[in-house]
């Protein structure tokens, strides 16, 4: 299987040439972190395997002379620590080892999803890292592997291949079904992730003891991609209290199974507060097209905005619209704690959504989007005016992502 390079290769190096902060890569399993990371590493450590156990507990020092990172060199070479967060006392080493090398050498840290958990509370490492949130591919990423302009945001509309597209559809943005493209593995794959996450990550993180519940939970979710969660229903069909399955819902998100988007209710009268919608991380299982799609443009969305972030491109929030008279809007992207653009969500395509222009003139959001998955791609800029919202090809306006 051919590796296919990534945008975060582009991210690391920037970082590595200007940073001297370390580099904490984050992400759901399998979604490439240490295949990318390790292409910008001289020196590579894994808690995992007991030989690099043994020199990591050596200590800051030791970890040095083991593996010649006291030589000189044209620049700061950089150390990988993959897996560190199981050993106990890794936010130590790690302080010490940044406090005492920091100006010779870099330090990229990455692991599975709990990282971005276990990075919590304990020894204070502010000011010593940037975190870096990795996805799987994106059409964005298939077009370009740029930092975005920091001023605009968006990129240029850019045309990937239809197989690349429709690959993406079918078998989702991780690396090993996306580039495989096999119906058989892809289906094999997403089976053993699922059984991944809710047996092995969950007892590993958690003191749940109702694990046969909390995979019913699962299965629940699983089927119910791009709706709103009402957790009172959840409770009741799990047959456990309201606030264990906001609890698991929480876990599951940590663990990367799928994200919340909140309702978004500045300036909005009479809108819903309470209700998220949830949405899988990996859209290729989702049988449903309408929920596919709005679940795929979803991810995209929830990419840009933690990477614009991570990036210190500004303050990207994620939301969706609903008031009480039912109109509803699938996502709201704001900039800075304003409305920035809408988007509207359909398979083929229609007339403008009626609440999205309500919406938009609402919330004075200069851009609003319908955003559809069958039309062609089109070689125009979505961001060039703003206005009146527009129907647009999901093939044009994700590529103008990240």
């Amino acid at each position: 299987m051919k590796i296919r390079p990534r945008f975060y290769d582009t991210v690391l190096a920037e970082h590595l040439a200007r940073h001297r902060q370390m580099a904490f890569v984050t992400g759901p399993r399998q979604v490439g972190k240490t295949t990318t990371c390790r292409a910008h590493a001289a020196a590579y450590l894994n808690w995992d395997n007991l030989d690099d156990r043994e020199r990591i507990l050596a200590g800051p020092a030791g970890i040095i002379d083991a593996l010649g990172l006291n030589r000189l060199r044209e620049k700061a070479p950089a150390v990988l620590f993959d897996e560190l967060h199981k050993y106990p006392g890794w936010k130590g080493l790690l302080k010490g080892f940044f406090d005492t090398y920091s100006q010779d050498i870099r330090v990229i840290v990455t692991g599975s999803s709990r990282l971005s958990v276990f990075r919590r509370g304990g020894e204070s490492l502010m000011g010593r890292y940037f975190l870096y949130r990795m996805h799987p591919f994106t059409v964005a990423e298939l077009a370009d592997r740029s930092l975005p302009d920091p001023v605009r945001i968006v990129r240029p509309p850019k045309r990937i291949k239809n197989t690349d597209f429709d690959a993406l559809l079918r078998h989702g943005g991780y690396p090993e079904p996306f580039l495989k493209r096999e119906p058989r593995f892809t289906r094999r794959w997403q089976s053993l992730r699922l059984e991944l996450i809710s047996r092995e990550e969950i007892r590993y993180l958690t003191q749940v003891q109702q694990i046969g519940q909390l995979e019913m939970l699962v299965r629940l979710l699983a089927g119910r991609s791009a709706h709103q969660l009402v957790f009172a229903n959840l409770a009741k069909d799990v047959r456990v209290a309201v606030d264990t399955v906001r609890r698991w819902v929480e876990v599951l998100c940590n663990l990367h199974l799928g994200f919340l988007v909140r309702p978004w209710f500045k300036n909005v009268a009479r809108s819903l507060r309470k209700e998220p919608k949830w949405f899988l991380r990996d859209w290729s299982a989702i049988e449903d097209p309408g929920d596919r799609a709005e679940t795929l443009v979803g991810c995209h969305l929830l990419k840009a905005v933690e990477g614009w972030n991570d990036l210190g491109l500004g303050r990207f929030e994620l939301g969706y619209l609903r008031d009480k008279e039912k109109r509803e809007v699938d996502f709201l992207v704001a900039r800075d704690g304003r409305p920035w653009f809408l988007v509207e969500v359909k398979q083929k395509e229609e007339k403008v959504s009626k609440a999205l222009s309500f919406f938009q003139e609402r919330l004075k959001a200069p851009f609003a989007f319908q955003v559809v998955l069958e039309l062609d791609y089109v070689t125009a800029d979505c961001f060039q005016k703003p206005g009146r919202a527009l129907v647009v090809p999901a093939r044009t306006f994700l590529s103008q992502l990240l």
